[in-house]
């Protein structure tokens, strides 16, 4: 069993044409797994059912051995956490020390703890000339890097993360391919979806090639 199994999973919204296609998939934590494929193939939509942001319209989806249908999004976030293709889709605070340290405010974490990571964080994505502004007014790659640090804060036991390499420059890519490396060692397994060849040649253990809503190609370096 995987940490992330997907047992002939398809998924439509309502009354349209199903997006992805009895698709069956074992996720390991040991594994770095890269999904490709052209827009509209279905990607974002597999990476959302993974990390149990979607429910199957058919099959079924288990996280940590425990079935998605079951699960809130509370209890799923504490195993998985998920980059959305938009950081804007994540930020919502006034400051972005706010909205970094939002999920761990929540779950009544000490103050002083909190702080400390709130700095480890701000520190490792070049953020900390920016924790009082309002992060609506940031760049997209600041937007991005805070988007990426909030799902890191919480440390999840598995990433999946949708085209993380947007509005990063060279250098900036750089940095999260180390991160990433990092992570790695520390035992997180991770998906990440990108249209980023570079990206994905570098980190990929595993290529998963989704066309249409099936998978057409699934190797292993």
């Amino acid at each position: 069993m995987g940490f992330i199994d997907l047992n002939n999973v398809s998924f439509k919204y309502k009354d349209n044409q199903f997006i992805i296609k009895d698709v069956s998939l074992k996720l390991l934590k040991e594994d770095f797994t890269g999904v490709i494929g052209p827009n509209g193939g279905g990607k974002t939509t597999l990476g959302k059912l993974m990390a149990g942001i979607l429910k199957a319209s058919k099959g079924d989806v288990f996280i940590d051995g425990l079935n998605s249908q079951d699960l809130k999004l509370g209890a799923i976030g504490k195993r998985v956490g998920y980059l959305f293709q938009n950081p804007e889709r994540q930020i919502f605070a006034p400051t972005v020390e706010e909205d970094l340290t939002f999920s761990l405010r929540i779950k009544g974490i000490e103050k002083q703890q909190i702080l400390i990571k709130a700095q480890e964080m701000m520190e490792l994505f070049q953020l900390k000339h920016l924790a009082n502004q309002f992060p609506f007014t940031l760049s997209q790659g600041e937007k991005q890097r805070l988007a990426l640090a909030g799902t890191l804060i919480n440390d999840p036991s598995f990433l999946i993360l949708d085209e993380p390499t947007t509005g990063l420059d060279i250098e900036r890519k750089k940095q999260l391919t180390n991160i990433l490396k990092k992570l790695q060692k520390k035992g997180v397994g991770m998906v990440f979806i990108s249209h980023d060849d570079d990206f994905i040649n570098n980190l990929s253990t595993r290529i998963i090639q989704l066309i249409g809503g099936e998978i057409v190609a699934d190797k292993r370096k």
